[in-house]
């Protein structure tokens, strides 16, 4: 039976793999018993059992086992990945001033900033530990890899705070931002199973931009959500990003293609000082829908969704063995939380 570490949908993908599921939730019950005796180890505890999706370290397991080798081998791989993914989270949090994940308090929220930042950093050098784990022969290579991305994925954080201060940000800025701050680690999961099973070069770079494209995908969905999601569904604040005048797709695209009156509408709105919250996002989304934006980021996820799938039907391997990240693309593509 599936424990509350996974998300119902995303469970119901990957039944006829649930041993690895299993495998994935016995590494994170001993990571929280490794660490129980951590000054954090409550704070880290509470983040690690919030659950989410578990899509990162599941790709690296699924990678591993294509390419015909033991998942377990990836287990210390896809653990590194799930850990530096909830610091990122931690520390994300903390500077979008964010008060929900998954659902429930941010650590900062539930405890207080100093502590969820010494949280997060602890568990960057968790990620590290769990990486040494690796054989000998492929620990070079993950190594190099997991740090590349991580410096990545910071900088991605950075590229998206720098766009609060500015007046214009382009698409493919943004692209840009995303392709570091979210995409990157969902190719690197890929890459390290593929590392780990000592797949093929070519292939296991196909994977990893499999991987990257998807992420790019996921993240306009992610945007498009954050509008016109299901509030309970979701499990965030349902037009948070309205309201922090983020920069996402949807905005920078009404930016680009609103005039007249509707561009005077949308400053007065990106403006106001202290706006009701539900005006403000009433409107705005109001304004989306006017001008077209959210098929626009739909179309554009779905370009990245089908250049996604192009380079996984050019990974030579047992088709049956790519069933997984086909029936979890299309997931993705379709989610509503």
């Amino acid at each position: 039976m599936l424990n509350r570490y996974y998300s119902h949908k995303f469970a119901e993908i990957f039944l006829y793999v649930e041993s690895l599921i299993q495998l994935l939730n016995k590494g994170i019950n001993d990571y929280n018993t490794a660490t129980q005796d951590y000054q954090t180890a409550e704070q880290q505890k509470y983040l690690m059992d919030l659950g989410g999706k578990r899509v990162r370290p599941l790709l690296a397991l699924i990678s591993c086992q294509m390419f015909g080798k033991d998942p377990e081998a990836a287990l210390p791989a896809a653990l590194a990945v799930e850990v530096f993914h909830n610091f990122s989270l931690v520390h994300d949090d903390i500077m979008d001033q964010a008060p929900m994940r998954r659902g429930k308090e941010t650590v900062h929220q539930k405890w207080n900033p100093a502590t969820a930042i010494l949280t997060g950093d602890v568990m960057l050098v968790n990620a590290y530990e769990l990486l040494l784990q690796l054989d000998n022969d492929v620990l070079k290579q993950s190594m190099e890899l997991f740090s590349t991305t991580a410096i990545q994925v910071c900088d991605g954080q950075m590229l998206d705070m720098s766009f609060e201060d500015k007046a214009e940000v382009s698409i493919n800025e943004y692209i840009n931002m995303i392709t570091l701050k979210t995409a990157v680690l969902l190719g690197c999961s890929l890459k390290l199973g593929a590392i780990v099973a000592q797949a093929p070069h070519t292939f296991a770079n196909h994977l990893y931009h499999f991987g990257v494209k998807l992420g790019i995908s996921f993240q306009l969905q992610d945007d498009i959500l954050d509008v016109y999601a299901e509030g309970d569904a979701f499990g965030k604040q349902i037009g948070g990003d309205i309201l922090a005048n983020k920069k996402t797709f949807l905005l920078i695209s009404a930016m680009e293609k609103a005039t007249g009156e509707d561009k005077k509408l949308l400053d007065f709105w990106l403006t106001h000082p202290n706006p009701e919250p539900r005006d403000k996002v009433k409107a705005i989304t109001e304004l989306y829908n006017k001008l077209g934006i959210a098929a626009q980021a739909k179309n554009m996820m779905e370009n990245y969704y089908n250049d996604a799938m192009d380079l996984l039907a050019a990974v030579e391997v047992n088709p049956e063995a790519k069933q997984p990240l086909y029936k979890l693309a299309q997931q993705l593509l379709n989610r509503n939380s």
